[in-house]
């Protein structure tokens, strides 16, 4: 819907304006709102989505509606305490991180200082594994821990919202310019772990519910609200040993709380 503004010229500097967090903040109210309700059996029927899995099937605004739970057992997780295991619905690319922090994403080049903004940290991750997570209109938008842990650090990181769309990535820093929000885990099977939300365009807000203390394993941490979103999770050097066939030249199908990977065995 809103990629195609990137294609030219008018479009992007169009996509200025859109961008900006006010812009994002009217949306998320209108959406938040029972105007917006005429909008989502449109959807539903454009993106084919069933509902059938959900809590319920009316729902008071498209927020409400796009937020939605799930029934108990839509998404089964592992009891297997060394597992890994998706935070969302999404499609998967997985990187490692170089020498130099720097991975590409759809085309583009970002290193882990720019998304972070934090030097030090980033250095932390030097020679890790960076997945990233692409989250569609049609998915599941809560997403939940992926292993067990305490919070040991939280940041907020304010900016404006882009599109996560494979136009708009031609032609913006899009992680860059996002609003992001991460949070660096310690957790006794993997390490140091990093979770981050990326906003996208019309994304009025990240509802992270959880930014301090102890977690569980697979507790719910947040959701997105309306638009397209991103997950980013970092991880050390030989601390997961992957079970899916992740790579940099496609996108893998997941679904929340399904194992990706174990705790790493370490070499004598």
């Amino acid at each position: 819907m809103f990629e195609d503004i990137y294609s030219s010229a008018p479009g992007r500097a169009l996509s200025g304006l859109l961008a900006r967090p006010f812009i994002s903040k009217a949306a998320g109210r209108f959406m938040d709102s029972r105007l917006s309700a005429p909008f989502i059996r449109p959807f539903i029927k454009k993106h084919r989505i069933d509902l059938s899995q959900a809590e319920q099937d009316r729902y008071k605004s498209f927020n409400a509606f796009f937020t939605r739970r799930l029934k108990k057992g839509a998404r089964p997780v592992s009891s297997d305490a060394s597992a890994l295991v998706s935070p969302c619905d999404a499609l998967l690319t997985a990187y490692d991180i170089g020498e130099e922090s720097v991975f590409p994403i759809k085309g583009r080049t970002y290193s882990v200082k720019e998304l972070l903004r934090d030097d030090a940290l980033a250095e932390e991750f030097s020679g890790g594994r960076c997945l990233v997570f692409r989250l569609t209109p049609t998915d599941y938008h809560r997403y939940i821990f992926p292993c067990e842990g305490r919070i040991t650090g939280f940041r907020h990181i304010p900016g404006v919202y882009h599109t996560v769309r494979p136009n708009a990535l031609k032609n913006t820093h899009v992680f860059y310019e996002n609003t992001r929000e991460w949070t660096l885990m310690e957790t006794p099977v993997f390490g140091k772990v990093l979770m981050m939300e990326v906003g996208a365009l019309l994304v009025g807000r990240i509802v992270n519910t959880v930014k301090e203390g102890a977690f569980t394993r697979w507790q719910e941490k947040g959701w997105f609200e309306f638009g397209g979103s991103t997950i980013v999770l970092l991880l050390k050097k030989d601390a997961c040993a992957f079970t899916l066939p992740l790579d940099t030249d496609s996108e893998l199908p997941v679904k929340s709380g399904q194992v990706i990977g174990f705790r790493q065995i370490q070499k004598q």
